[in-house]
């Protein structure tokens, strides 16, 4: 699913009236059918408080709308209106005269701090007061309307994004910004969605297809790529009948150190869950029995060092490296590092202390494969390209890194990004459960298990992703966000493989 700028949707919204010979209007009551559609879906007529806070512009038109159909299903609702300025928008002003035929209670006007109503626990409050047309922060009274919501612990659904949210720009930490509990947002999601600095004011959020020009939506150059559950099945590669171990690929793990010896036993043994035919670890010598009591499946091969790795002697060929987990970064770690480097004509799996190695010493970074695959978290990140000022720059040097480098990065988080240049894929998958000591060791062995197999590395990095967040959200509905730990989520990948091709539950986006 395409990632859409607010001007990109306000292009779809022209383009569909012209297209489809329809009315602005026409396609505000679409939208305020599909939203009316899924509340009395899930409050089933339960008389409950409802209010709706609405604009002057055309978000406020969509709650009006809304307002008129949930008083018609016989929802007890009352309509507020935001009086800020006398520029209201044709449209709203349609739905204002049309909510009169329905109720004697006609909208109330707010306009300063006295005004606002008291809202209770037991009410629902729908924002629809600013949408994706907002492009200066809120201030003044209305800016104490959005803290005065945020305050009342009533449940919260916001109109296409919550308002005082901008879709593709950032904000300052003091803006003022509805949180919303649920979100109905419209045609595709919002790229401030899926950003730790404002994901969080979203709550969870479906997407409503409002069916604008297809055609437009196919050309626009997007945002960012979502990767959901259909395009990871897209992704996927059947096996032949007859294939063999050798046909799947040979992953050598490189890392580990006194103390660390779990990092690289969990890469290792994802990369075995993940499918590689064969997986071998390099690894200091005391780390033998180690690895080989926690992952039976994995061959092992000693450096010298006792304690950390010190050299990289060993005599496989055709293999797919990842280096980096529990390695430690002392200087003979980093000659060692630097030897694989200058011995790898495929593209690498760069983790954790392989990643601060690189970020201490840039000039190794020419030496790095094209398409190599970086998997940091935002500590390592900014070793890596400096610090940022909020998650749009984070963006911007991310991509400048990778374009630069001809390198991918995966930006780890809650949505974790895939970098490619300067394409974004925004990863759908996993849970607050895997933020767990080893997930990233984790993630690093089942990227490159696809990467052995033959998979593209840009593919294989945007399926491995998706494929370790399923293994979380699967795992997770056995064992809780608080009980999952690295090497459960790894035990699940096969079952979250399995998993992508059977009915999923029917539940809203990111739920």
């Amino acid at each position: 699913m395409k990632i859409l700028s607010a001007q990109q949707l306000a292009e779809a919204d022209k383009s569909t009236i012209e297209k489809q010979q329809i009315t602005s209007i026409d396609l505000m009551e679409r939208v305020a059918t599909l939203v009316v559609e899924r509340l009395h879906a899930r409050l089933n007529g339960a008389p409950v408080p409802i209010k709706i806070f609405c604009g002057i512009g055309n978000n406020g038109g969509d709650g009006l709308a809304i307002a008129r159909l949930m008083i018609q299903h016989g929802y007890h609702v009352t309509t507020y209106v935001t009086n800020c300025s006398k520029k209201r928008s044709k449209d709203f002003l349609v739905n204002y005269d049309r909510i009169k035929d329905v109720t004697k209670d006609w909208p109330i006007l707010l306009s300063c701090k006295e005004d606002f109503p008291e809202i209770t626990p037991k009410d629902i409050v729908i924002d629809a007061v600013f949408g994706t047309g907002l492009n200066r922060p809120v201030t003044g009274w209305m800016a104490d309307l959005f803290n005065y919501i945020n305050s009342v612990s009533a449940f919260t659904v916001a109109i296409d994004m919550p308002s005082g949210l901008y879709a593709n720009e950032p904000h300052d930490k003091q803006d003022a910004i509805v949180k919303a509990d649920h979100t109905f947002t419209f045609q595709t999601p919002k790229l401030s969605f899926f950003l730790p600095e404002t994901g969080n004011q979203v709550g969870t959020f479906e997407v409503l297809n409002i069916g604008l020009d297809p055609e437009y939506l196919m050309q626009a150059q997007p945002l960012a790529q979502l990767i959901a559950r259909e395009a990871a099945q897209n992704m996927y590669r059947q096996r032949d009948k007859f294939v063999h171990k050798g046909n799947l690929g040979h992953v050598l793990c490189m890392g580990g150190s006194h103390g660390m010896m779990g990092s690289i036993s969990l890469t290792a043994g994802a990369a075995i869950n993940a499918g590689a035919g064969k997986v071998s670890a390099y690894i200091p010598s005391h780390g033998n029995t180690i690895v080989q009591t926690l992952c039976p499946e994995v061959m092992t091969l000693s450096s010298k060092g006792e304690q950390f790795i010190t050299d990289f002697e060993h005599v496989l060929k055709d293999y797919v490296l990842c280096v980096g987990p529990g390695m430690g970064q002392e200087e003979e770690s980093y000659s060692a590092f630097a030897k694989a480097v200058h011995q790898q004509s495929s593209p690498m799996i760069i983790d954790a202390d392989a990643i601060n190695l690189l970020a201490s010493n840039h000039d190794l970074l020419e030496k790095l494969p094209k398409n190599s695959i970086l998997t940091p978290h935002d500590g390592e990140l900014k070793r890596l390209i400096g610090d940022w000022k909020n998650d749009y720059e984070r963006l911007e040097k991310a991509k400048e890194f990778s374009a630069k480098h001809d390198l991918i990065l995966v930006l780890k988080g809650a949505y974790t990004i895939t970098v490619a240049e300067n394409h974004l894929y925004v990863n759908d998958s996993g849970n607050p459960g895997m933020a767990t000591a080893g997930s990233g060791d984790v993630l690093a062995g089942v990227i490159a298990s696809f990467v052995a197999q033959g998979y593209d590395p840009l593919i294989a990095t945007v399926f491995g992703v998706h494929m370790h967040g399923a293994s979380g959200d699967l795992a997770a509905q056995t064992y809780a966000h608080e009980g999952l730990k690295a090497s459960i989520i790894s035990n699940f990948i096969g079952p979250a493989i399995l998993n992508l091709f059977r009915n999923p539950e029917n539940k809203p986006q990111n739920a």
